[in-house]
């Protein structure tokens, strides 16, 4: 949800289209700088959320931020927007903050993933006694950006000196488009082993539920409105109603607007799938 005219309008754009969970960015996504958190934005934010009840908030880090560059100077500058934004979330009382690893730009895997653990042992290092955690997002595995395969992130969370502090953020959407068939139960079954084994269920935190415009494997990022894409309603079926994921949020991060017939897209998108969820995981 926007935070346009103050953090805390969120709540009343989250209530409006009938949210129960939140994401948002707790600083402008695509610029460096940022003016200081101060005490009556983070009054105003924790008195919102009080007061509408929605809950957990989870934010979205810049996605200027690379982690895994193997230029020292911007993996130095993204390593301080991240503690910033670490910071600002612990002062609002965000739980996680959404980062994608970064990618290697050339550098090759290993060498990237070695940088993005060193980077967030460095960020872990500036935030002691912090509770808000990283969680690192799945990505579609465009260019050289690392995290495409479930495998990646479990050798980021191997690397790391402390990875209780490390969680994990799915992205449907990024899943279906790095080749995980959501739609099929074999597939699917293979992506819950993979996250089992290299990362642990329990390290899942937040799930981004977006459709995809581009089909399974084509590394193509681009969400769509939820069974107007190439994931469907299987994928999400099976998804919304595993026992294994009930008490992870899920967050929407389709396109705003309105539809031809005047219905708000978000407000549409969640009944969609809340439609889907069968009587017994409600």
């Amino acid at each position: 949800m926007s935070v346009a005219g103050g953090l805390h309008r969120a709540f009343e754009a989250a209530a409006k289209a009938g949210c129960d969970c939140l994401q948002i960015f707790v600083k402008n996504q695509r610029q460096w700088a940022a003016k200081r958190l101060d005490d009556e934005a983070v009054r105003a934010f924790r008195q919102a959320q009080e007061n509408s009840g929605i809950g957990p908030i989870v934010a979205h880090a810049s996605y200027l931020i690379n982690l895994a560059s193997p230029g020292d100077a911007l993996r130095e500058k993204s390593i301080g927007a991240l503690q910033d934004e670490l910071d600002r979330c612990e002062a609002l009382g965000v739980f996680a903050l959404v980062v994608h690893p970064g990618a290697h730009m050339g550098d090759g895997v290993e060498s990237g993933i070695r940088r993005i653990a060193a980077s967030i042992d460095e960020v872990h290092d500036r935030t002691r006694g912090n509770s808000a955690r990283i969680a690192l997002e799945t990505t579609a595995g465009q260019g050289s950006s690392l995290g495409h395969e479930i495998r990646q992130l479990g050798e980021v969370v191997g690397a790391v000196a402390a990875p209780e502090r490390l969680s994990i953020c799915l992205d449907t959407c990024h899943l279906f488009a790095a080749g995980y068939d959501l739609r099929h139960a074999d597939d699917y079954e293979r992506m819950m082993s993979e996250l089992g084994q290299f990362v642990g269920l329990e390290r899942v935190c937040c799930i981004h539920t977006n459709d995809s415009k581009g089909e399974c494997g084509s590394r193509l990022d681009r969400h769509e409105h939820i069974t107007e894409g190439k994931i469907g309603k299987e994928g999400f079926h099976r998804l919304l109603n595993d026992p294994r994921l009930a008490r992870v949020p899920r967050i929407l991060e389709t396109p705003k607007g309105e539809d031809g017939r005047g219905r708000d897209f978000d407000r549409l998108n969640l009944q969609r799938l809340r439609s889907m969820i069968e009587p017994s995981r409600q």
